[in-house]
């Protein structure tokens, strides 16, 4: 996990070596301070002598000033360097999430993903920073201290060590404690930022259900799971001030007793006595911000573990070596699939599917909800890694191919259609970046949504709202069909991506794709008989197996399944 999270320091390695350097620079010029300040006392004030006083006067000048110094400098490059290592791995893990499949996905929420971007990569950023300053300054305050005071006085020197032993026991005991709330609540964070997301994407379902109490109140749930967890943490850690307060007190008032009979005997000066007592909080001081540090490495422990988990994720699909890089054609071939979104189970999603799909047919897939329709097509794109069997394209196992490359040459409209913040323009070039204005005119022409374009006021440089917010379900569906034609691909998948469109458009859009790109396979799902009857092959799938594979005309005359569904919604149409 550390070495995972040291992996992303980079280029700003330079910067943590300089905090470290200009802190422990600063400690040992600080810890001469209380030591000049005993000559000042013994030799320039009860001693009588003002030339004394000035010169320790003006050398503990010169040090403050070089430690304020040292203080800002080391303060600019820790904040530089943990600023960058959150900065390197925010990139890492979001560049990692795109070359996840989507099983690998699938193990973790949107929320979860945005919590280990956000709120953990701030925590490791804060503890970072720490890391490199107060956990390397304040252990050389605490060792170089303990060292003076041994010089000055052996005897009197003690009365630090068992403070120190005591309170190094004590914070253990609460950060051990204190260590398993934390590993606990960062997870209620991703179920905070889930309710808050869920509730602002169907913020429209909700106000039309008038469920607005019932989204505050599952809020506030998840708020109440966080703030119970921390005032737990918190409650532990609170023990931390009354232990440090006690061993503080305790060294000063022995240091007064014992040190008042040391000068009173003559073994003792007056000003070694007053450096002692500053050595006391020096000593004090550096093991607060010590059990300081280690709240936060405490609270960054579980978050370091949760971005681990995210950078060492490996995507079980990857191109092969010796990937091959060019799809001849459309040609799809299914021998014998089986597939199961988890590896290995016994209820598989698709059994032995065995079909062969000419390049340039257009193919139909219909039945009913949860027949793994979707599923089947997600293997062409290898979005999925079948369990037996294989996907051929082109007389290709999909396995051997590039990925990208397979992806560019298999266009799919998933079923939950998504546009991006931008312009359509912008949208459409998701397809091919470097489209011009005309082959967008032309894909849109063939997606029957130049229409609705022409009709906005700024045409192809509307600006498209985040999730296509201002545009209708239907034009979002043919906007998303001319950004994946843009990519003259090989095979098209339409997921169900005409459901919102009228039968007159999505007939048009049908008749387009017929007479302009005749040579690429067309493959439309859909849960309308009227959207696939004029494909040349209509696959028809029944809880994961194929039922039917014939023209329309055939599967009215032999498919049981196909008859139900026609005449359901033929008698649908006459009563409307």
């Amino acid at each position: 996990m550390i070495k995972t999270l040291m992996k992303e320091i980079k280029q700003y390695k330079k910067d943590s070596i300089l905090t470290i350097v200009f802190a422990s620079i600063e400690v040992f010029m600080e810890i001469l301070i209380p030591l000049l300040m005993a000559g000042l006392i013994d030799k320039g004030i009860e001693g009588k002598n003002m030339n004394e006083v000035i010169h320790y006067g003006i050398l503990m000048f010169i040090i403050a000033i070089g430690t304020l110094s040292l203080g800002f400098l080391a303060g600019k490059f820790a904040a530089r360097a943990s600023t960058g290592l959150a900065a390197n791995l925010r990139d890492r893990m979001y560049t990692h999430i795109q070359t996840f499949s989507f099983s690998n996905i699938d193990k973790y929420s949107t929320a979860g993903l945005v919590t280990r971007l956000t709120t953990d990569v701030t925590n490791v950023q804060n503890a970072y920073q720490m890391l490199i300053r107060i956990c390397i300054r304040s252990p050389l305050v605490l060792i170089c201290a303990l060292s003076m005071a041994l010089m000055i006085n052996p005897e009197l020197s003690m009365v630090f060590v068992v403070a120190v032993i005591f309170l190094v026991c004590v914070l253990g005991i609460i950060m051990r404690m204190a260590m398993k709330y934390f590993n606990d609540v960062f997870p209620k964070y991703d179920d905070l930022n889930e309710s808050v997301q869920e509730n602002v994407v169907g913020i429209r379902v909700v106000k039309s259900f008038v469920r607005e109490k019932y989204e505050d109140e599952k809020f506030k749930r998840a708020a109440q799971n966080i703030y119970r967890l921390f005032v737990k943490a918190e409650s532990v850690l609170a023990f931390n001030s009354p232990a440090m307060m006690l061993s503080v007190y305790s060294c000063i008032l022995l240091l007064s007793w014992l040190g008042a009979k040391s000068i009173v005997g003559g073994s003792l000066t007056t000003g070694e006595l007053t450096s002692l007592f500053s050595y006391t909080m020096n000593i004090m001081m550096s093991l607060m911000m010590l059990s300081m540090a280690f709240v936060m490495i405490t609270m960054s422990l579980a978050s370091a573990r949760r971005i681990s988990e995210v950078i060492n994720e490996k995507s079980d699909l990857v191109s092969p070596e010796n990937a091959i890089k060019t799809v001849k054609n459309g040609e799809i071939y299914f021998h014998h699939v089986t597939f199961s979104y988890q590896h290995g189970s016994q209820e598989p999603v698709l059994r032995d599917i065995d079909l062969h799909i000419e390049s340039g047919e257009t193919i139909g897939i219909i039945g009913g909800t949860g027949s793994a329709k979707s599923s089947l097509v997600s293997l062409i794109s290898r979005l999925y890694d079948v369990d037996k069997g294989c996907v051929e394209v082109a007389g290709v196992d999909v396995r051997n191919y590039d990925l990208e490359v397979l992806r560019d040459e298999v266009s799919v409209v998933l079923q939950k259609n998504v546009l991006f913040s931008g312009t359509i323009l912008q949208n459409l070039r998701w397809g091919n970046e470097n489209a011009t204005l005309e082959e967008c005119q032309q894909a849109c022409r063939l997606a029957c949504a130049d229409e609705f374009i022409e009709r906005f006021e700024d045409g192809y440089n509307t600006y498209i709202e985040q999730g296509g917010s201002n545009v209708s379900g239907g034009q979002k569906q043919r906007l998303c069909i001319a950004r994946a034609l843009l990519k003259k691909p090989k095979i098209l998948i339409l997921d169900d991506s005409t459901s919102a469109v009228d039968t007159a458009t999505d007939a048009s859009i049908q008749q387009s794709f017929a007479k302009h790109i005749p040579d690429t396979t067309k493959i439309i799902i859909s849960q309308r008989i009227s959207s696939v009857e004029q494909a040349d092959r209509i696959i028809v799938l029944n809880d994961g197996v194929v039922d039917g594979f014939a023209t329309h005309e055939e599967l009215l005359k032999t498919n049981d399944i196909y008859q139900n569904i026609y005449e359901t919604q033929k008698k649908g149409k006459e009563d409307d």
